[in-house]
């Protein structure tokens, strides 16, 4: 299952002053024409930084304490195709605090999905780095999940198709519900049952589909037709 991703874009911290403590960033790509073309990309927004760059996998820890940024972009073309997410995963238990944001040519959604479970808060396809990528490093400087939308919708396409038939009729019941709208207590009464017995379901809602939070729920239930009354 997958934790909280976030889909929408975040709002533009340019259209208010720059802020005191710019977002730090080390950028890890092996082509030293990307790694120009998203310094680019990343310094002309006034809330992020890139100080440090590398094009090797052995420097990359390296650069990590000695720099200590908020956020790691990492190309995990870097890494070689067949290792790439057991690299990635050791990574992350070598730092298990590092924010790490990755870009990919990659668009298999079994692939994003063991790159996210292997660490990454942030995966943004390559062809995609210009609108997604500043967004995707502030979401992970605060620890939280972004994936580029096409990439997202893939997933949640091939989620739904593995997952939504997990789901028991009554937990579909009070998925729909719960994005109608309805709380926990209203739902117990409607079907029934008590409160935390609700709870029980909502929480193994939550965990099924890898979804953290009521908004999640709404868009996953309206892409599937639920809300149709």
């Amino acid at each position: 299952m997958l934790p909280f991703m976030r889909l929408a874009s975040v709002p533009d911290p340019r259209q208010g002053a720059a802020p005191a403590h710019p977002i730090t960033i080390v950028l890890a790509d092996d082509h030293a024409a990307m790694r120009q073309s998203l310094r680019m990309l990343l310094g002309g927004e006034t809330d992020l930084e890139v100080i440090a760059e590398t094009d090797s996998l052995s420097s990359v820890m390296a650069h990590m304490r000695a720099h200590r940024p908020d956020v790691l972009v990492l190309d995990l073309g870097l890494l070689g195709e067949r290792s790439a997410i057991e690299t990635l995963a050791a990574l992350h238990r070598q730092a298990p605090d590092m924010n790490v944001v990755v870009l990919t040519m990659n668009d298999d959604p079994a692939f994003a999905r063991r790159a996210l479970e292997a660490g990454a808060l942030g995966l943004v396809l390559k062809e995609m780095a210009d609108p997604d990528l500043p967004a995707a490093v502030r979401e992970a400087s605060h620890g939280r999940r972004y994936v580029s939308p096409v990439l997202a919708a893939r997933l949640a396409g091939a989620r739904g198709v593995r997952e939504e038939g997990r789901l028991t009729a009554r937990e579909q019941e009070v998925l729909r519900l719960i994005a109608l709208g309805h709380t926990s207590v209203e739902i117990a009464a409607s079907l029934g049952l008590s409160p935390r017995t609700i709870e029980t379901h909502r929480a193994r809602i939550h965990r099924k589909l890898g979804l953290a939070t009521r908004a999640e729920l709404v868009q996953y239930a309206l892409q599937r037709g639920m809300l149709r009354l």
